[in-house]
């Protein structure tokens, strides 16, 4: 017995416990390749993840585990796109007897714009809207002020629903503003994302003291970075079913140039008053279900019809997120790039372009149409920022104009189509915003819109620094390796 203990003990033991841990090892690395496989990924990203695990396998699945399982097949997200679903077909029926007169408006009104609008109709993901004041608000200068007086005015209900808001200037106003509100009987409903939100410190708990409704989209506890692919990156606001605000600025006093921070932020909001703000609603109401579960009614005062306005701004507003069948911010834009006749503006502070996007734009390029593109010259990301890079040398042979925001750091996510279409949004041309973020976006086929925004983006032009190709081409080996190295990386991205 004493000799059978020792055998077993021995170094024959440890080999067998080698030889098991090794056999665990490679069964563990097929479960994860074949479920990759399965998932049937994009190949490009399928390809990625399979390449990181064999060549560095221990990373490979710490990377795979944190940001690449696809949790929108997990319950949650199921529930919530199905539910949303059945949300959105009630209020589609609501609208129904006006939907198709609106189209062959906006068909007179647009021309082929008109195909967008078509196509978030015919997916059940937009109602078109004519009655609409939509104002542009470039900057937290512009967008504050407004957006304080339009809380302070409101009534009956305040939603928020943000990916950022801080505990610092704005946000403590913000958090005033609703206390008092609450305290005067108005109803306050607030979803944040709590990455995002990381500095918003003891605003809930006062808010909830108060009597506002507070929750924090799928929370962020022991598991971090687990929850790190699918956040809530929408910035809504909608006061009393009249007035909402949609775009890329954030509650955060960055966004306010007045000497206090030494970096310059650029970025672009909207004020929308009239039938849109229903959308903004819905979506908002939507969120809020699928955090509180209370389900509210298509009627006044949350959804209102026919406010006397003196605009008539035929607005769309397109929502996109893990639970949703389609990437319908990304169709979006790729779509606005086909249907532009003479010239296409682009705004973005990640540029990470999908192979449809980043071709769509050189063939609009070589059919002579005016393709610019706008990017900040220092990003806030390294990876991101020479990923974005690599992109830079087939986008100027084929004739795009890529031009360096050298004032600060240009946050905006737009787009100008010709003179009739604006798009501002919450949404990165990354994969990260097509596909794993919940976003928000409103597209204005209107003539002052566009030409505000035409404005806007040739003010910041002035602050720009063009991009010429043969320099560019002769950029040194070093950054170019760079570049190369960090844009195998987008597929994670």
């Amino acid at each position: 017995m004493h000799t059978l203990i020792n055998y077993l003990t021995g170094t024959d033991l440890h080999i067998y416990i080698k030889a098991g841990s090794l056999i665990l090892i490679i069964l563990t690395f097929l479960g994860v390749v074949g479920t990759i496989l399965l998932e049937n990924r994009n190949p490009v990203k399928a390809i990625a993840y399979i390449l990181l695990l064999v060549f560095v396998p221990i990373v490979g699945l710490i990377v795979y585990y944190y940001l690449g399982r696809d949790l929108r097949k997990k319950r949650r997200f199921t529930l919530k796109g199905s539910k949303d679903e059945i949300l959105f077909a009630k209020y589609w029926q609501s609208q129904r007897h006006e939907m198709e007169q609106l189209q062959l408006e906006l068909r007179q009104h647009a021309g082929s714009k008109q195909e967008l609008s078509a196509m978030l109709l015919n997916t059940r993901q937009s109602i078109l809207t004519k009655n609409n004041e939509v104002k542009l608000l470039i900057n937290g200068e512009e967008k504050f002020p407004e957006v304080m007086a339009a809380l302070r005015a409101a009534q009956h209900h305040i939603h928020i629903e943000y990916y950022m808001l801080s505990a610092d200037d704005v946000g403590n106003e913000v958090a005033e503003i609703l206390k008092e509100k609450l305290n005067q009987g108005v109803q306050v409903r607030f979803v944040y994302d709590a990455m995002g939100s990381d500095r918003i410190r003891k605003i809930p708990r006062m808010l909830k003291e108060n009597g506002a409704s507070v929750y924090t989209f799928s929370p962020v506890r022991v598991d971090f970075y687990l929850n790190a692919n699918y956040r809530n990156h929408r910035k809504i606001i909608v006061i009393d079913g009249k007035v909402g605000f949609v775009g890329g600025i954030n509650l955060d006093d960055r966004y306010i140039n007045n000497g206090k921070h030494q970096l310059y932020w650029r970025d672009t909001h909207l004020k929308i008053m009239g039938d849109a703000v229903n959308l903004l609603q819905l979506q908002f109401l939507m969120s809020y279900r699928y955090c509180s579960k209370e389900v509210f009614p298509f009627e006044a005062p949350y959804f209102l019809r026919n406010v006397p306005l003196t605009g008539a701004c035929y607005t769309d507003i397109v929502a996109s997120g893990p639970d949703s069948d389609w990437p319908m911010a990304m169709q979006c834009i790729l779509m606005a790039i086909n249907v532009a006749r003479h010239r296409i503006r682009i705004t973005n502070p990640y540029f990470i372009p999908t192979e449809e996007l980043l071709t769509a734009l050189q063939i609009a390029a070589q059919a002579g149409k005016d393709v610019q593109l706008l990017l900040p010259l220092k990003g806030d990301s390294f990876i991101v920022q020479h990923a974005a890079l690599s992109y830079m040398k087939p986008l100027l042979a084929a004739g795009v104009k890529v031009f360096f925001y050298t004032r600060g750091f240009i946050h905006a996510k737009t787009m100008v189509i010709d003179d009739n279409l604006a798009w501002v949004s919450s949404v990165n041309f990354d994969n990260r915003s097509f596909f794993l973020n919940c976003e928000i976006g409103a597209l204005v086929y209107d003539k002052e819109v566009a030409a505000r925004l035409n404005r806007a983006f040739d003010e910041d032009l002035l602050y720009s620094l063009p991009v010429q190709e043969t320099r560019w081409n002769k950029r040194n080996v070093a950054k170019r390796f760079m570049d190369s190295v960090c844009r195998l990386l987008t597929p994670l991205l």
